[in-house]
């Protein structure tokens, strides 16, 4: 897969994936659960004070951006087969491995926070599946290379 190749699909399955996201983070906030704990905190250091209606578009944009990055992986990973349950199996273990890696582990010590999985199961499983239906989506969204 050319480089061309991964950037047209990690944009557009990307793209597809940080929306697909958004309703599943919906119902958990609507519900009091925790997600998108580090959307606004990492904003916070680009972006110190941003009236409200400037911080939620900021917030879309930052998202659909980090979802680009974060398919760029899948997208390679995947370009491989086109066999659908195979793709969405590793996009969902792809999702899931992002949560752990980046969500629970890495950005709770980049800010000094708790881990989710110290706070337990509560905080874990929002973001553990929407992570996953990240991943699903991308490897759904990404084209098979040919």
């Amino acid at each position: 897969m050319n480089v061309r190749a991964v950037v047209r699909e990690a944009l557009r399955s990307g793209t597809i994936a940080g929306v697909a996201m958004i309703p599943f983070a919906a119902v958990f906030r609507s519900f009091g659960l925790r997600v998108n704990e580090y959307g606004p905190k990492t904003l916070q250091l680009l972006v110190a004070d941003a009236p409200a209606p400037l911080h939620s578009l900021l917030i879309l944009i930052q998202h659909i951006v980090i979802s680009w990055f974060a398919a760029v992986p899948l997208v390679v990973g995947l370009s491989g087969t086109s066999d659908r349950p195979i793709r969405v199996l590793v996009g969902a273990l792809y999702g899931a491995a992002f949560y752990i890696v980046v969500n629970s582990l890495a950005l709770p010590f980049a800010f000094g926070d708790a881990t989710p999985w110290s706070l337990g199961l509560v905080t874990v499983y929002p973001s553990l599946i929407v992570h996953v239906v990240f991943g699903v989506a991308v490897a759904l969204g990404a084209r098979p290379s040919r």
